[in-house]
């Protein structure tokens, strides 16, 4: 049972990860800005750093259930 709980909570993350990763969503923070650098870079090291951190929360709390 906890395999199957442990997955009912991968699958969210994992679209989540799909939906920070759409083009339509990359366009958005591929504008510039005021000094005329682009956002793109601090949003995908942001979004990457929720996932691997939301990632790892899950891991480890199927472990202690």
């Amino acid at each position: 049972m906890q395999k199957r709980t442990l997955l009912s909570r991968l699958i969210p993350l994992t679209l989540l990860g799909v939906l920070f990763f759409t083009p339509p969503i990359l366009l958005i923070f591929d504008t510039p800005a005021s000094n005329g650098l682009s956002w793109l870079p601090l949003y995908l090291f942001a979004a990457w750093l929720i996932l691997i951190l939301l990632t790892a929360l899950v891991v480890e709390r199927s472990h202690e259930e």
